[in-house]
C-alpha cells in the first residue's frame, strides 16, 4: 500500500500540485472538537459555523471511503491587475477550483480521473470540498495554520487545497517545515479592519470583511461593520498582506486564463452600469461565493466604497443607481445621498 500511496502522491506533483498527503477517514474524527471550541469562543457565530458540522460524520455520509487525498495548490504565481488590488482578493481572482479555462481545473480533472483509473472510486467536490480541508491537511503534515487562521506552507498562504475521499486506506503523512508564528507576533489582529482576529487562531465569520463581502452582508446600509470594510468589493487581503511569512511570497510570473480582458471591465463605476445578465453570466460564475440571485450584492459593495472613500466623480454614478432596476441597490444608493449630503 506504501508503493500505491507513493504513486498518488508523485502524481499529484507532476499534476503542478505543491504537496499531496493521504490520511485515513478515521483522523478527521477530532474536528468535532475543535468546532465546538470555536462556537464557545465565538458564539455569536454559531449559524456560521453549525453548518461545518457536516463534516463531522464522513463516515455515516460516504460509508465507502476509507481514505482522503488532500493536495496543495500555489496561485501566488499569478499576475494581479494593479487596478484591482485591494479592491477585490488576489484568491478570488485566481480561483482555478470551478474555471474550466484554467489549467488547474484541468489538473484537477486529470489527477482524479488518474486516481479512478488505478481502480478507486474517487469523489470531491470542487468549492467549499467534502472534508474540512485545512484540518485534513494539518493532519497529513502539509503545512500549518497561522494566527491569521490560513493555512500555510513553505509557499506561504496563496496556497488552496483540494480533498478527494477515496475507497482504498491508504496513508501519506509528512512533517511540516514550516517555522510557526512567533508568540510576539501580532500583525495580522492589528491589521484586520473589523477585529474578526480578536484571538490568535480565532477569527468571527460575522465580523469578517470577506464574509461581510460575498455570501453576508444582506443589508449593508445597516451594517455594522460596514465602515470597516473600506474599499473591499468582494474579499479581503488584509491579514495576508501584513504578515511576515508571506513577505516575497508572490511571485507573478504568469497570467491567469481572461482575467486581464475581464478586469477591464471592473471598476466602481464600471460596477454600478453592469446589466444583470452580465453580473450572472460572467460575473458571477468567476465569483461564485455571491450566488447569481444576489449578483446585486457587487453594486451595493460598490456603493459602499464609495461612501467609504468619497469621491466627487462618484456623485453621478450614485445618483444614476438610484434608478437601477434592484429594489436593493435602489435603497442603498439613496442611503448614500443622505449620508453624504448629496441633494
Amino acid at each position: 500500500m506504501t508503493l500505491l500511496a507513493d504513486k498518488i502522491k508523485n502524481q499529484a506533483l507532476n499534476f503542478g500540485y505543491e504537496k499531496c498527503g493521504i490520511i485515513k477517514i478515521s483522523d478527521i474524527d477530532g474536528y468535532k472538537e475543535k468546532l465546538d471550541e470555536r462556537i464557545e469562543h465565538i458564539p455569536e457565530a454559531k449559524g456560521f459555523y453549525q453548518s461545518q458540522y457536516r463534516f463531522t460524520n464522513l463516515q455515516d455520509a460516504y460509508p465507502w471511503a476509507k481514505s482522503i487525498v488532500i493536495c496543495v495548490r500555489e496561485y501566488g504565481k499569478y499576475y494581479i491587475p494593479e487596478h484591482l488590488k485591494g479592491m477585490i482578493a488576489k484568491y478570488y481572482l485566481v480561483d482555478g477550483r470551478k474555471d474550466e479555462n484554467s489549467k488547474d481545473f484541468q489538473d484537477s480533472l486529470k489527477f482524479e480521473k488518474y486516481m479512478q483509473d488505478l481502480g478507486f472510486r474517487a469523489e470531491t467536490e470542487r468549492g467549499f470540498g467534502l472534508v474540512p480541508l485545512r484540518f485534513a491537511a494539518m493532519k497529513a503534515g502539509l503545512g500549518i495554520v497561522r494566527k491569521n487562521n490560513f493555512f500555510y506552507t513553505e509557499s506561504g498562504s496563496s496556497v488552496y487545497l483540494e480533498a478527494w475521499l477515496i475507497d482504498k486506506e491508504l496513508e501519506s503523512i509528512e512533517i511540516p517545515n514550516v517555522r510557526p508564528c512567533s508568540d510576539k507576533c501580532n500583525l495580522c489582529m492589528k491589521a484586520c479592519p473589523s477585529a474578526s482576529l480578536s484571538k490568535p487562531y480565532t477569527m468571527n465569520p460575522i465580523a469578517c470583511v470577506s464574509c461581510v463581502t460575498t455570501f453576508m452582508g444582506r443589508d449593508m446600509a445597516n451594517e455594522k461593520y460596514r465602515e470597516q470594510i473600506g474599499n473591499w468589493v468582494y474579499g479581503c487581503d488584509v491579514c495576508q498582506d501584513v504578515c511576515p511569512m508571506n513577505k516575497n511570497s508572490w511571485k507573478a510570473t504568469e497570467e491567469f486564463p481572461n482575467l486581464q480582458e475581464l478586469s477591464e471591465y471592473i471598476s466602481l463605476e464600471k460596477i454600478l452600469k453592469m446589466d444583470y445578465s452580465f453580473l450572472e453570466e460572467v460575473m458571477q460564475p468567476k465569483f461564485w461565493y455571491i450566488d447569481k440571485s444576489s449578483v446585486w450584492k457587487w453594486k451595493v459593495n460598490a456603493i459602499n466604497v464609495m461612501v467609504n472613500n468619497y469621491k466627487e466623480q462618484y456623485r453621478e454614478h450614485i445618483l444614476y443607481a438610484c434608478n437601477d432596476s434592484n429594489s436593493k441597490v435602489r435603497e442603498m444608493a439613496e442611503w448614500a445621498i443622505k449620508k453624504l449630503n448629496l441633494q
